[in-house]
């Protein structure tokens, strides 16, 4: 059995971790971290995990405790946090996967500019696998630490990677307009996420390239495109509790069908287990991938534009993290990736 540690159980991501985890047939969840709730019993946070998860102890972090008891331990921590932990954890030979942003980023000033916190130490940096398995795969399997993917650069890479891939469309001019859930905003408490506020509302915020999961985007596009790319990219909250739906935007070098361009998304995405594309003229919704590790995608092409539009839709806590996360782990210890993820969505 894997021993899995995860620091930061008791977050929205923190408790999906334990939620998936208790069910996976290869793993034993040996201890949780919380610092407002050390010392009480998981299930006094979480009383819907049942007797076994909720028995666990929430202890406070300290990684060498961590690294002795664990094989894997799941970073589910602020922003910052992470880089100082990782070492010790990564030095032990524990493998480590970050939910945190501190290792997507391999420019490290790059990091220190959007997320206003010192980089991670520099030779981990370097190392850490972004843990986007459908396009990164190879380069997980070995690796001691992972660095998982934002939600909505999980939503933006799926969207654009056949497109890129192809030599489809322009580099140049290339839209991600996307919607989230609430608890996309964690579980802590502030002003924009409460019910008064976003109940019976609709709001873009942090526009015209200011939101943080920008240059991680920027960056993927640009490894699978094989140039710089820059893009435009407008995050919505809606009053929803869990989802994303981006719909990204293209221009098509060349007049293209639709088939073809599902055909494209078909033969990228063939032996992906968790990613569906959706039969022409079937566009997803966010139901849809409730509660599961999918991310479903449906295309159009625009013939009087010259576009191609991509609808992409996943659960932020699932495949836009917590799920995510495990099908990293698997990769890591050499398991099905699918295996404790073969859960539907929950409808409606």
């Amino acid at each position: 059995m894997i021993r899995v540690g995860i620091a930061g159980a008791t977050g929205y991501t923190g408790v999906e971790l334990v939620r998936i985890l208790s069910r996976h047939p290869q793993v034993r969840i040996v201890a949780g971290t919380s610092e407002q709730y050390q010392g009480s019993a998981l299930g006094a946070v979480f009383p819907h995990l049942g007797e076994e998860a909720g028995a666990l102890e929430l202890l406070p972090l300290e990684a060498e405790r961590l690294a002795a008891a664990c094989d894997v331990v799941f970073l589910a921590l602020p922003h910052g946090v992470a880089g100082s932990v990782a070492p010790a954890l990564v030095a032990e030979g524990v493998k480590v996967i970050d939910l945190g942003a501190d290792f997507r980023l391999r420019d490290p000033e790059a990091y220190r500019a959007w997320y206003r916190h010192d980089p991670a130490p520099a030779e981990l940096l370097a190392e850490a696998a972004y843990g986007l398995p459908e396009l990164y795969r190879e380069a997980i399997r070995p690796a001691r630490l992972v660095a998982n993917p934002g939600c909505y650069p999980t939503s933006c890479a799926l969207a654009a990677a056949p497109l890129l891939k192809a030599g489809l469309v322009e580099t140049r001019g290339i839209v991600f307009d996307s919607k989230s859930g609430v608890s996309g905003a964690g579980r802590g408490v502030s002003l924009g996420v409460h019910f008064g506020e976003v109940n019976e509302n609709f709001k873009a915020y942090s526009v015209a390239g200011t939101h943080r999961h920008t240059p991680e985007i920027e960056q993927t596009l640009s490894d699978l495109a094989g140039e710089a790319i820059r893009v435009t990219f407008t995050p919505h909250l809606v009053p929803m509790t869990r989802g994303i739906l981006t719909t990204a935007y293209f221009q098509l070098k060349e007049p293209v069908s639709r088939e073809a361009v599902l055909e494209v998304f078909r033969d990228f995405y063939r032996g992906a287990p968790f990613v569906r594309v959706r039969p022409a003229g079937n566009l997803p919704q966010t139901k849809e991938v409730w509660g599961s590790n999918r991310c479903d995608i449906g295309v159009e092409v625009d013939a009087r534009t010259g576009r191609v539009l991509v609808v992409a839709v996943l659960d932020n806590l699932v495949k836009g993290a917590a799920g995510q996360a495990v099908q990293n782990m698997n990769l890591l210890f050499g398991l099905p990736e699918t295996l404790g993820l073969e859960a539907l969505p929950v409808y409606p």
